[in-house]
């Protein structure tokens, strides 16, 4: 119907700002600015775990008995290492977060601009903890499908596979958090517990280890296991083992590009500076041996299982 007192249209208005803002957000939703902390829930745990088993399940079906099946291994490595790699990219945003709290913290003036720089900054940090803490999940989740399709542990073939503590969010102001922050990490990079360091070789009894490893378990229920990383033999078995327990361990890779030749001994000695309570041995070659004896000179007591039975 058209206004009789303004037949021309001359006193109509173009739309206000609201107008469209209120018209985007029914169209596209609301999406927060790079400064702002995401509103918008964290996936359900019991559909992303559903949904990281299907992946699996739905590759691992698609590629088995066909020309691409040795293939398969390193496809499912690569789609638990996507996870992996996308918390690493997080937790680098994480640490610009970090830098960024430290000099606002350092500018404050007493004004309400600089206390709301702050309070962004730090509602963005707790934000990006939990998106960590998410992907953590996913990765953890993506792990055990990995280990159940394969048979076998996965480790990242360079760095650490950290696990965070969650946090409770709603109670950490600017300091708490960095301070927090920080104890979460060296607590990843450092668990507290027992550690027993373990070594053998390729030709290995699983059913064995396993057995040897629970006994060391019951001892010492707040085991950590250190182990040379080894990806066939029994220190891959002592990786599935401590994957299916729930036990921490840490990886001591032999540095090649270093030392050459003399790597896996190398690496004996910097599992011996972690000063394990003992060390579980099995039989394998010089390098297993090496160990052993050094573990002797240090009075660190042995399990030793490569005596076989007559």
């Amino acid at each position: 119907m058209r206004d009789i007192t303004d037949p021309d249209g001359a006193l109509a208005t173009e739309p206000g700002t609201t107008a469209y803002l209120l018209q985007e957000m029914q169209l596209f939703g609301h999406r927060p600015y790079e400064d702002e902390p995401d509103p918008r829930p964290l996936p359900d745990a019991r559909l992303a775990g559903g949904a990281v088993a299907d992946m699996f399940d739905a590759l691992a079906g698609c590629l088995a008995e066909t020309r691409i099946e040795p293939d398969l291994e390193d496809l499912l490595w690569n789609l638990v290492n996507l996870f992996h790699r996308a918390g690493e990219r997080v937790e680098r945003a994480l640490d610009d977060n970090e830098q960024l709290q430290r000099r606002l913290q350092r500018e404050q003036d007493g004004s309400e601009i600089r206390s709301v720089e702050l309070e962004r900054a730090t509602c963005e940090g707790i934000s990006l903890i939990e998106r960590r803490d998410a992907m953590e999940f996913f990765r953890e989740a993506a792990a055990e499908q990995f280990r159940r399709q394969l048979r076998k542990a996965w480790a990242p073939r360079t760095g650490s596979r950290v696990g965070y503590r969650t946090m409770t969010a709603s109670l950490i102001d600017s300091r708490d958090f960095l301070d927090a922050r920080l104890r979460a990490k060296v607590a990843a990079l450092l668990p507290a517990g027992t550690r027993i360091a373990f070594t053998g070789g390729a030709d290995c009894d699983p059913a064995a280890i396993w057995d040897a490893l629970d006994k060391a378990k019951t001892r010492h229920p707040d085991m950590i296991l250190l182990h040379g990383a080894t990806p066939t033999g029994a220190e891959r078995a002592a990786a599935c083992w401590a994957d299916s327990r729930g036990v921490a361990q840490v990886a001591f890779r032999p540095d090649w590009s270093r030392h050459g030749k003399s790597a896996p001994f190398k690496r004996n000695d910097r599992m011996l500076e972690a000063l394990p309570v003992g060390i579980i041995v099995f039989a394998g070659t010089g390098i297993q041996d090496n160990l052993a004896d050094k573990a002797k000179k240090m009075r660190i007591p042995l399990w030793d299982f490569r005596k076989r039975p007559r």
